[in-house]
C-alpha cells in the first residue's frame, strides 16, 4: 500500500465535519484592536500637538522672541500669512516658514498706557 491510497483511505473513514471555521469578526478582532491601540498611542498624541503647534504660531505677534527648529535665536518683525519675518542680529532680517517656529521664548510685554 502505498502513500496516496493510505491518504485516501483515510479521507474516507473519517467523515466530514459540520464545523465551520471562525465567523470573519473573529477572525479581524485582532487586527481592529492592534489599530485602535496604534490610533491611541501615535495619532491621537500627533494630532494633539500639532494642533497645540498651530495656536501657538497662529498667537505670534511682532516682538515675540522664538526659536526656530534649526536653533535661530530671533526676534519676529513681522507676521504674514504664509511666513514670519524674523530679525536675528543688528541690520540682519530673515524669512522663515511658520512651521519652523519651535519655542516661544518671551511674549512682547503690552505697553503700559501713561496719562500726562
Amino acid at each position: 500500500m502505498n502513500l496516496i491510497n493510505l491518504v485516501q483511505l483515510m479521507a474516507q473513514a473519517q467523515p466530514p465535519s459540520q464545523a465551520k471555521g471562525p465567523g470573519l469578526l473573529t477572525a479581524l478582532f485582532p487586527f481592529i484592536i492592534v489599530l485602535v491601540i496604534f490610533w491611541l498611542l501615535l495619532i491621537l498624541p500627533q494630532q494633539r500637538r500639532q494642533k497645540k503647534h498651530m495656536q501657538m504660531v497662529e498667537s505670534l505677534k511682532p516682538g515675540d522672541r522664538i526659536i526656530t527648529t534649526g536653533g535661530i535665536f530671533g526676534t519676529v518683525m513681522g507676521v504674514y500669512p504664509d511666513r514670519i519675518e524674523l530679525k536675528i542680529a543688528a541690520n540682519v532680517k530673515i524669512d522663515i516658514t511658520k512651521s519652523a517656529v519651535a519655542v516661544i521664548l518671551e511674549r512682547q510685554k503690552p505697553e503700559a498706557k501713561t496719562e500726562s
